[in-house]
């Protein structure tokens, strides 16, 4: 659900995938898989990284435009 809004806000914000799973503290294969909707992120994890890319979770759960 959030996997191509999460993988297009990443890429404006200059973020690796490499970096974003740093940052969370995942291996990239877990933080891919958010990207290929896979698997969804934990509460947590949603939140920490609307908090890193500067963007609300419910941008990012698709509830609401820019």
């Amino acid at each position: 659900m959030i996997g191509k809004r999460l993988n297009k806000v990443r890429k404006e914000r200059g973020f690796t995938a490499q970096e974003m799973a740093d940052r969370l503290n995942v291996a990239i294969r877990t933080y891919r898989n958010y990207e290929s909707d896979t698997t969804s992120p934990s509460l947590e994890t949603l939140v920490q990284i609307a908090d890193i890319l500067d963007v609300t979770t419910d941008y990012l759960l698709c509830r609401e435009e820019r």
